[in-house]
């Protein structure tokens, strides 16, 4: 147990080092800003230099904290105290690293820095997520609103993180192109987020059309009794042909297909997206609707 928590801790660290890393080797070095509370307080950092980023994320994070105390009436967690102290401790120190921050000197494009700046913080954050871990900042804002509007926390968020963007323009030496970074961050940042999360559990749906149907299906039953994550194995006739229809993750696709082309090397497939999979799993096969 004690050593699950140590992992765990360990985890939550190296995630937070990734996620300020982005920040203090991409983003802050080119004044570029992003959503969340390292978002604004690189933003009250760029209008006020002698105030440090650490110094004024801290605060903020400890002012939301005291405030979700008192408004939704219950704590957020060690975990999550641990995540609020810890990154403003790195934000104070990681720069002071040899190097760290002309990491990025090398790239003139700041686009190319957001996109950086972005990855990196999200990846950061999806780890923090699967340690059940937190940062706090517009999550605790997020919670005391939806606590008294029937708002949904996503819409929240884009608010918050908008607005953090766009306050750029109220300093005197930032233009449309700036905000236009930020935007490009919290894309990024989203998109790695869902990526480290999602990725590598969404579902695909193959439709296999092959005179050996029957035969693929029986090994494809074989195959998942040994450990492929095969959640469906259907089968019918549509429109004059026989069509297996199997669903799997997206990072089996290509064992599944080895599989089915081990015993039909001609079979026709067609891969296709699936956004949603309901129900608890299909461990027999069942027939497809043949109209």
């Amino acid at each position: 147990m004690v050593l699950k928590y140590v992992r765990e801790y360990v985890v939550m660290t190296i995630a937070l080092m990734i996620f300020v890393l982005g920040w203090v080797g991409f983003l802050n070095p080119h004044e570029i800003t992003g959503g969340g509370i390292a978002g604004l307080a690189s933003v009250i950092h760029y209008a006020f230099n002698y105030i440090p980023i650490s110094y004024a994320k801290l605060t903020i994070d400890l002012l939301l904290l005291i405030a979700g105390f008192i408004i939704l009436g219950r704590g957020f967690g060690i975990k999550t105290i641990y995540c609020v102290v810890m990154s403003a401790v790195l934000f104070e120190f990681m720069p002071k690293i040899p190097g760290l921050v002309e990491i990025s000197s090398t790239i003139d494009d700041n686009l190319i820095n957001a996109l950086i700046g972005g990855v990196l913080s999200g990846l950061g954050i999806a780890l923090i997520f699967t340690q059940g871990g937190s940062t706090g900042g517009t999550d605790i804002i997020a919670l005391a609103i939806n606590k008294y509007k029937n708002i949904s926390p996503g819409r929240i968020y884009i608010v918050c993180d908008s607005t953090i963007v766009l306050s750029m323009l109220l300093l005197p030496d930032k233009s449309i192109v700036d905000v236009v970074y930020g935007f490009v961050e919290l894309v990024s940042f989203s998109f790695a987020v869902d990526m480290f999360l999602t990725g590598q559990k969404q579902s695909v749906q193959l439709l296999i059309i092959s005179e050996k149907y029957k035969e693929i299906s029986d090994e494809l039953v074989k195959e998942k009794e040994k450990g492929l994550p095969v959640n469906s194995i259907e089968w019918g006739l549509k429109g004059g042909n026989n069509i297996l229809m199997v669903v799997t993750r997206k990072n089996s696709v290509n064992e599944v297909s080895k599989t089915v082309k081990d015993v039909d090397n001609d079979v026709f497939m067609v891969t296709v997206p699936v956004t949603a999979v309901y129900g608890g799993g299909k461990d027999d096969r069942s027939v497809i609707d043949s109209n």
